[in-house]
C-alpha cells in the first residue's frame, strides 16, 4: 500500500514544507519535509561530530518537484514499515495515519507500541485512542503534537 495524497497532505502540514536547505536542530543539512541532504554528512557527524559545509549547488532554492521527489524517496521506507510491522488489513485512510505517526516518531517507535498490538488484534476502536499519548517531545507536552495526534486518530476514525 502506498500514502494517499490526503495522507502526504497530512504529513508536509503537520512537519512542514522548506525550499531552502537548512540546518536541522542536529545540525545536519536539511531541505523538503526534513530531507536529509548528505546521508554520508549524517553518517559521519553521527560518528564523528563534525560539522558540513553546504554544497555550492545545493546552496539554492528547490523546486515543488524536488522536493516531492526527496518526500516521496523518504516516505518509502514508512510505508514498507508500516506493510511490515501491522498484520491487519487496513483500510488507506488507517494506512495513511500510521505511516504519519511514524515518519514523526520513527519505526522502532511504531514496533513498540500499544498501538501497533491494537491495531493488529483488530481492536481499531482502542488502537484510534493510542494516538493522543503521544505527544511529549524532550518530557514536555507539545500543542502541535497534540494537534498532530489528533488529526492522526481522526485519520485513522473515518
Amino acid at each position: 500500500m502506498n500514502l494517499s495524497v490526503s495522507g502526504a497532505q497530512l504529513i508536509k502540514l503537520f512537519e512542514g514544507v522548506r525550499y531552502k536547505p537548512y540546518r536541522c536542530p542536529s545540525k545536519i543539512w536539511t531541505v523538503g519535509v526534513g530531507s536529509v541532504l548528505y546521508t554520508e554528512q549524517l553518517k559521519m557527524q553521527l560518528s564523528e561530530r563534525r560539522t558540513f559545509c553546504l554544497k555550492p549547488m545545493d546552496f539554492r532554492r528547490f523546486t515543488e518537484a524536488e522536493v516531492d521527489g526527496l518526500f516521496r524517496r523518504d516516505i518509502k521506507r514508512f510505508e514498507r514499515g508500516v506493510g511490515r510491522l501491522i498484520t491487519y488489513p487496513l483500510k488507506q485512510n488507517q494506512f495513511d495515519a500510521l505511516v504519519s505517526f511514524t515518519f514523526n516518531v520513527g519505526l522502532g517507535a511504531l514496533q513498540r507500541s500499544t498501538l501497533r498490538r491494537k491495531v493488529n488484534r483488530g481492536d481499531l476502536e482502542e488502537a484510534a485512542l493510542e494516538f493522543p499519548k503521544w505527544r511529549k517531545a524532550g518530557g514536555r507536552i507539545l500543542q502541535g503534537l497534540v494537534r498532530r495526534r489528533a488529526a492522526e486518530a481522526a485519520m485513522f476514525n473515518l
